[in-house]
């Protein structure tokens, strides 16, 4: 059991899904924030579809968006 994580990192040093145990995989995900939508491709699970964003992605990159689209 992996303790409720919903994304684990395995010993082959690759990230899969906890909840199916599946690799993950990159896919484009779609976004919606304060009304405007964006896509970016991101790691997510190909069975059950849950998205993973790694902590460089949400500090960086996606806070940027953000704060732009609250600027506005």
């Amino acid at each position: 059991m992996n303790g409720g994580r919903i994304f684990v990192y395995n010993d082959d040093r690759a990230w899969k899904c906890g909840v199916c145990n599946e690799p993950l995989v990159k896919k484009k995900a779609a976004f919606s924030y304060l009304g405007n939508n964006v896509s970016h491709e991101v790691s997510r699970c190909p069975k059950c579809g849950k998205v993973f964003i790694p902590k460089d992605l949400a500090e960086g990159r996606m806070a940027e968006v953000e704060q732009q689209l609250e600027d506005k």
